[in-house]
């Protein structure tokens, strides 16, 4: 039975990129070599992550301001690199707090520097996203997740910030247009829209690189990365190899535009069965749904298993929601296509005729 993956992560991806990934762990680019065993010094790998770089500079707008990085260490790392690299001793961040992952930057940021957290929606079990917060013009940069996975919101606008924008992008990195000129640094973990585990792109302002002035560890320091082209030491070649194949395909499928219509067309469809079927009901506030991460609950509880039992006989796999909310969540990433999501929404109704 084909498997229809919600999965929040590591998440679905592109059929043609799979297929394309496994014959190079069989032998890459005429080389009579696996991917997996080549020198990542060699022409071949230099080419790859030079495609790379090229590719989300061509898909998000950054131009040679900015630096493009492939590291290791997932967007985790970053909740401590990016202050240790950003943050002087005795300045302070803005911080907002919308959920796990912000909470987790914000007890990592404490490290190296003051953190006022300018709003949060924690006592409302992060229900919402909180706005018309104050941003301090004496901060070193507001740090934003975009997209919050566990509870299912998403900021469909940034703010105007007189501060650089530290922005962890992690599930909703290249699933929709943005203004590059927004941001001064951009880190995600791969693994929700561009790539498998194992690889974080990180985009930073050149003219920020160094502004800590601490003395780090060489592979704590945004700048030796920069320097090194993301070679400093040897990359995570085969995740780094199939981001580049995932941006390579999101190029082809029309780019950020094509994807965003896409992606809310999709969302769209599951919103209103959710919306419309008396026997689930939405998390969040609907403003600030997330096209990425649909969270919903049945209105009986007694209902959440029965209904998982229906979508596991339907070939419908990662949907139990995170313990923190319980109920449903369907990750409907890049590469999920409208058809699985109608699967979804086909046994939401004859699960409601048959329970109703």
């Amino acid at each position: 039975m084909k498997k229809h993956n919600f999965s929040a992560g590591p998440a679905i991806l592109p059929q043609s990129v799979m297929q394309e990934a496994a014959q190079a762990c069989i032998e890459f680019n005429g080389m009579g070599m696996s991917i997996l065993e080549i020198s990542h010094r060699s022409k071949q790998y230099d080419a790859v992550v030079a495609e790379a770089e090229s590719l989300v500079r061509e898909i998000g707008g950054f131009d040679d301001r900015f630096a493009v990085l492939f590291l290791g260490g997932g967007a985790s790392t970053q909740f401590a690199l990016a202050p240790m690299n950003l943050l002087k001793d005795g300045e302070k961040a803005g911080y907002v707090d919308t959920g796990v992952w912000a909470n987790k930057a914000i007890k990592e940021a404490k490290l190296f520097g003051n953190v006022e957290v300018l709003a949060s929606s924690k006592d409302s079990n992060y229900t919402f996203i909180p706005k018309g917060y104050d941003i301090p013009s004496d901060a070193a940069y507001l740090h934003l997740t975009s997209n919050n996975t566990i509870y299912g919101t998403q900021l469909h606008e940034f703010p105007k910030s007189p501060v650089p924008i530290v922005c962890d992008m992690s599930s909703d990195m290249f699933s929709r247009p943005f203004d590059a000129e927004q941001f001064g640094l951009i880190y995600a973990g791969a693994q929700k829209n561009i790539g498998p585990a194992g690889v974080t792109v990180v985009i930073v302002r050149k003219d920020l690189l160094g502004r800590s002035g601490r003395k780090l560890p060489s592979m704590f320091d945004y700048s030796i990365h920069s320097d090194n082209g993301s070679m400093y030491n040897t990359p995570p070649v085969f995740p780094l190899y199939v981001t580049m194949l995932t941006l390579r395909w999101l190029k082809a499928e029309g780019g950020l535009t094509a994807i965003q219509k896409r992606n809310e067309e999709k969302a769209a469809i599951l919103y209103n069965e959710i919306d419309t079927n008396p026997l689930f009901k939405g998390t969040v506030a609907v403003e600030d749904r997330s096209l990425m991460n649909v969270c919903f609950l049945p209105t009986n509880p007694e209902h959440e298993e029965p209904f998982m039992a229906a979508a596991k006989a339907a070939g419908i796999d990662g949907i139990k929601g995170h313990r923190s909310v319980g109920g449903f969540r369907a990750s409907i990433y890049n590469a999920m296509p409208q058809s699985s999501v109608q699967v979804l929404v086909d046994v939401m109704r004859e699960f409601a005729m048959q329970n109703g």
